[in-house]
């Protein structure tokens, strides 16, 4: 259960226009699409992806990290790592069991041709959108496991985007087309209220004291 009591001492140390900013981006985030990343070694186009993310109000990504371990380029993902929550595996199996036992489709992301283009995937159920490295793509694991696979129509003669420009095109289309709909994809009340607290306690700088306080008297 949500500490509201908890929630009101913390933002009484953020400014107006900060609250009313929270409120507004939480009102909007999503965890009924979500998107993994699978052994990105290039940390500006993990950082490219987180950003895109936080802009389209994916709240939670995933980071599968056999090969390759997270990194930040702190530019470019321009603080989305704060906003958005993070999860790591060490094998694709581990991120797709949690996944599938959190009711999502898997849904595997190709240049090639496949029998799902982007503009007619069904968001109807939660789905997760994984996206590959740099230049192998994903790994077979994910395509044998996968629910259905996904494609951006191309018509150039390369046959692949950049990873963060292909997230960037999924998610921007998909999120909009969950807004347009009827589907319940924001968060619950409690997840609102959860992301604020936590959100909160992000952006103090003297959380650690503020905490100490708030838990010596309460």
């Amino acid at each position: 259960m949500v500490d509201l009591k908890l929630l009101e001492h913390l933002e009484s140390y953020l400014t107006n226009r900060r609250q009313q900013r929270f409120l507004e981006v939480v009102s909007q985030r999503t965890k009924h699409l979500t998107v993994a990343i699978e052994d990105v070694y290039q940390k500006h186009n993990t950082s490219a992806v987180l950003r895109s993310c936080d802009i389209f109000g994916i709240q939670e990504v995933h980071i599968i990290e056999a090969e390759n371990d997270l990194q930040i380029d702190r530019e470019i993902a321009l603080g989305a790592q704060k906003w958005v929550d993070l999860y790591h595996y060490p094998s694709a199996d581990t991120c797709i069991d949690n996944l599938r036992n959190k009711g999502y489709r898997i849904i595997a992301t190709t240049p090639h041709e496949t029998e799902h283009k982007l503009e007619d995937f069904d968001i109807s159920e939660p789905a997760c959108i994984f996206l590959g490295r740099e230049t192998e793509g994903l790994s077979e694991v994910i395509f044998d496991r996968a629910d259905s696979h996904l494609n951006i129509p191309m018509y150039g003669f390369t046959e692949s985007l950049n990873i963060s420009v292909s997230a960037a095109i999924i998610l921007q289309h998909l999120t909009s087309k969950l807004r347009k709909s009827e589907i319940a994809w924001q968060l619950t009340e409690e997840e609102q209220l959860e992301k604020r607290i936590d959100w909160s306690k992000k952006t103090i700088k003297s959380i650690n004291s503020v905490l100490e306080h708030y838990y010596a008297h309460n």
